[in-house]
């Protein structure tokens, strides 16, 4: 097999065996690239800031290709890195916490899931978390005395509690709690 600058050659007479194989260490490289690149990026970065800019252009790929390599490189020190997963993989989890981070990519790991299939398992989860939040929050709320308000005035609170930086319930006590103060002087 030969490698160019636009493609492989590939020989008629390859078996499966050496096809499969070199797919194998296509992907590897593909895969490694992608966290060199990375590492290449955050090392100019960090040591030749005033030339910085011309060994992106050097490297001739889009800018926001390469900052999104170097980023994702710099969330994951070589240690924290799976080698069983692809880069991709660490790009998913590479805005949540660290512990989160490593939770999501042993779970990946061990059930060998696609990005796409890491992808969906964090949202359900968090959509899991958002929906037991809001439940919690019902449970709080059938806790506390209901009163019947219509939606303009509602609408109308929520915007004063707003532009006085407060969420709408403490605002509505404490607007209550200072009528009800003033009442009882009068």
């Amino acid at each position: 097999m030969l490698t160019t600058a636009l493609g492989l050659r590939i020989p008629a007479e390859l078996t499966f065996e050496d096809w499969e194989r070199a797919g194998r260490q296509i992907t590897a490289v593909v895969n490694s690239s992608a966290w060199w690149l990375g590492d290449w990026l955050v090392y100019g970065k960090e040591h030749y800031r005033d030339r910085y800019e011309r060994g992106i252009l050097a490297a001739g790929l889009q800018y926001q290709t390469l900052r999104n390599y170097a980023w994702v490189a710099r969330r994951f020190e070589l240690s924290r890195r799976r080698a069983a997963l692809s880069f991709q993989h660490h790009a998913e989890v590479a805005s949540l916490l660290v512990e989160d981070q490593d939770k999501w990519l042993d779970r990946a790991e061990k059930a060998k899931w696609t990005t796409k299939q890491l992808r969906a398992g964090i949202r359900l989860s968090y959509a899991a978390e958002v929906r037991e939040a809001t439940r919690d929050e019902a449970t709080r709320d059938e806790a506390t005395r209901r009163l019947a308000v219509p939606g303009s005035h509602l609408e109308r609170w929520r915007l004063a509690a707003d532009q006085v930086g407060t969420d709408l319930r403490q605002w509505v006590l404490t607007t209550l709690d200072s009528a009800a103060a003033q009442a009882l002087r009068d």
